[in-house]
């Protein structure tokens, strides 16, 4: 049961059933009871109830809720007391209670805090925290297979590697569906359509189409193209719902909405979130071309960014390309230092803060972080908090500069982290380690004494 749902149940208890209130209204802080026998309400009760601030007995009971709150025990309580609530007036400031004065001072900091940025961060944090058990049983997993693997271990003789690939990587195959799903609900939409926007862009059918004269990529636009169309998908839905009949909404408001949906991913989201990918890839090659400490800063300060959009695949060519000119790719381990500075942002909010939840999912993202799986660390701690994601990336530059003065390569492309270690070519090792552990280092002591504070892990 919601906490909205226990109030309004308590309240009407306490207040005599239902047969016993003659109206409702709420203003901003306060729920508002027409009683019809003052005397068989309990004031004492009413108290006591976890959420209620006070009460305040006038012409009519005043249970006092809090901003925000009341609004959703009152809609609990027509609900359960089949009576119409009525929106009334605020009490003046000399009426309010001193609770009511400290929450509606709390609210409007809060409602100042709130900036579009800010509240794009946080809907991408609800979009991925849900994901976080998954993604961190499926990265240990995946990051256990694959240091094996980058060990020389060969899957095809050994078949339980071959299980363990599979189900490590099985997430991740088909995040953009849960991506979807996640996104639609996040913008009030029906969570299925958006899970089905995913499948759009991931779908493998969409090679054999052709559309001005090229062949569609499956997969182009990755996150990023998912998140907009799935955001697309609920955008519609609600607005053509408001002109289709109630008797035939189930059928035609889904319908329209995946029709429509689906040929401008197709033809608009996808490319435009493509040419997105190959800007930001060519963008890479350019600082990669420059050289030095302050391209390896550069590549892996600006990383996570790729990351959190999905966009960091598209990298591989380059990769692959690296290792066929020169034996190895330089670029990997460079960028594997963006993942590093994340897990020593990581620790210092966790030795920070006082949040337990947000403890809890350090404590779950951390391992698979340590082996190379950053996503849980990105979507459930620096990127919704905002300001670590930065300190996070400024760690990561730190561990990217001394990777390339040093020149530090990978033979081949794996996960990063420690899982990457066995792939170090030219037997560099412990440079390798060395420039991770300053990821690690100045990830932590930029965090710790710049980018985090308490109050960030409000409601989080």
């Amino acid at each position: 049961m919601k906490k909205e749902q226990r109030m309004a149940s308590e309240i009407l208890e306490h207040v005599g059933g239902k047969e016993n209130i003659a109206s409702l209204t709420h203003c901003m802080t306060r729920l508002r009871i027409a009683l019809k026998n003052e005397d068989l309400a309990h004031i004492e009760n009413i108290k006591k109830i976890d959420g209620v601030m006070g009460v305040v007995e006038d012409d009519t009971l005043q249970v006092v809720i809090g901003p925000g709150t009341v609004k959703l025990v009152t809609e609990e309580l027509e609900t359960l007391a089949k009576v119409e609530a009525q929106e009334g007036e605020d009490p003046s400031e000399d009426e309010l209670t001193f609770s009511e004065k400290a929450e509606l001072s709390k609210q409007e900091r809060k409602r100042k805090n709130q900036t579009p940025f800010k509240r794009f961060l946080r809907s991408l944090g609800n979009i991925f925290i849900p994901l976080i058990p998954g993604l961190v049983a499926s990265g240990i997993i995946n990051g256990v297979a694959n240091f094996a693997q980058n060990s020389g271990m060969d899957p095809a003789e050994h078949t339980w590697l071959q299980v363990m690939l599979v189900l490590g990587g099985g997430l991740f195959a088909y995040l953009g569906i849960l991506v979807g799903w996640n996104t639609a609900k996040e913008f009030g939409g029906t969570p299925v359509l958006g899970a089905i926007a995913g499948m759009f862009i991931f779908n493998p059918a969409l090679a054999d189409i052709t559309i001005f004269g090229s062949a569609l990529e499956p997969g182009r636009g990755g996150l990023f193209g998912v998140i907009f169309a799935a955001w697309l998908m609920a955008y519609l839905e609600k607005r053509i719902r408001k002109i289709i009949p109630t008797s035939v909404d189930i059928i035609f408001t889904s319908l329209f909405t995946v029709l429509i949906v689906g040929f401008l991913t197709i033809v608009a989201v996808m490319p435009a979130a493509g040419v997105l990918s190959d800007g930001i890839t060519l963008g890479i090659y350019w600082v990669l071309d420059v050289g030095g400490a302050f391209a390896g800063a550069v590549m892996a300060g600006f990383f996570l960014p790729l990351v959190m959009v999905g966009l960091h695949h598209g990298l591989t060519p380059i990769h692959l390309e690296l290792i066929n000119v020169y034996d190895f790719t330089t670029l990997l381990t460079i960028l594997a230092m963006a993942g590093a500075g994340q897990v020593g942002a990581a620790m210092a909010i966790y030795a920070k803060t006082r949040n337990q939840r947000l403890r809890n999912i350090i404590k779950g993202g951390l391992p698979v972080g340590f082996l190379g799986i950053g996503e849980p660390l990105l979507y459930g701690v620096t990127l919704p908090l905002g300001r670590p994601f930065i300190t996070a990336s400024l760690g990561g530059a730190v561990g990217g500069a001394w990777q390339a003065v040093f020149a530090t390569g990978a033979g081949g492309i794996g996960v990063s982290g420690l899982s990457l270690t066995p792939l170090i070519a030219e037997g560099a090792y412990l440079t390798y380690l060395g420039g991770l552990g300053l990821a690690y280092l100045f990830g932590f002591i930029f965090t710790y004494l710049f980018g985090f504070k308490e109050h960030m892990a409000d409601g989080i």
